[in-house]
């Protein structure tokens, strides 16, 4: 477990941490860190500093600050901690490179017309709340980002075993029958200039 890949995850939890969760985390661990230095800690890094000095945390020991993070409703950091805890094989398993590319326009196609109704679409593909809860605190405001990372996440799910077929399937069963018809047309589009 290299430190300093560890690091590099912990700066990126750091700097997706808001004021208010930063003052919840501190909250919760106010018993270990005591008042003064407490006053001292105005970022995460200089938190996990800390619970790294009291021996709460390292690269082999993250379990303390995943509690942490789920405790605050923060499931989306705890999944970067998990993440670098259980290093993906060197390739995930992925769809063959024409899958990939009919994948690639489904999002694409999907991402301009889904709208609000992504969550619909989420569950459909079998999505956790959870995960989409996450996704929506990502992207609160821009739409065709949050299905683009919906369906990244469908994706990574789902492995080599994606396919464009169950994403037609999912819209159709949403009746989202214009969105599945242009991906389709999109789909044959590619297929007649290629």
């Amino acid at each position: 477990m290299s430190s300093f890949h560890f690091n590099a995850v912990l700066l990126d939890i750091s700097n997706q941490l808001s004021a208010e969760d930063l003052n919840n985390l501190k909250f919760l661990c106010k018993e270990m860190i005591g008042k003064r230095q407490q006053e001292h800690i105005d970022t995460g890094r200089k938190l996990f500093q800390v619970l790294t000095e009291r021996g709460k945390l390292g690269a082999d020991n993250r379990q303390y600050l995943y509690d942490l993070l789920l405790r605050i409703q923060r499931q989306d950091l705890c999944d970067k901690l998990t993440r670098f805890e259980t290093p993906a094989e060197p390739t995930d398993p992925q769809p063959d490179d024409e899958e990939r590319a009919k994948l690639d326009i489904a999002t694409e196609v999907i991402a301009e017309n889904l709208g609000k109704s992504w969550r619909k679409l989420g569950r459909k593909l079998g999505l956790t709340d959870v995960k989409l809860e996450s996704i929506s605190k990502r992207h609160p405001t821009e739409l065709e980002e949050t299905a683009v990372e919906l369906l990244k996440e469908w994706r990574k799910s789902r492995g080599a075993e994606a396919r464009t077929e169950e994403l037609i399937k999912a819209l159709r069963a949403c009746q989202f029958n214009l969105t599945a018809d242009k991906v389709l047309s999109r789909l044959e589009n590619l297929q007649t200039s290629g």
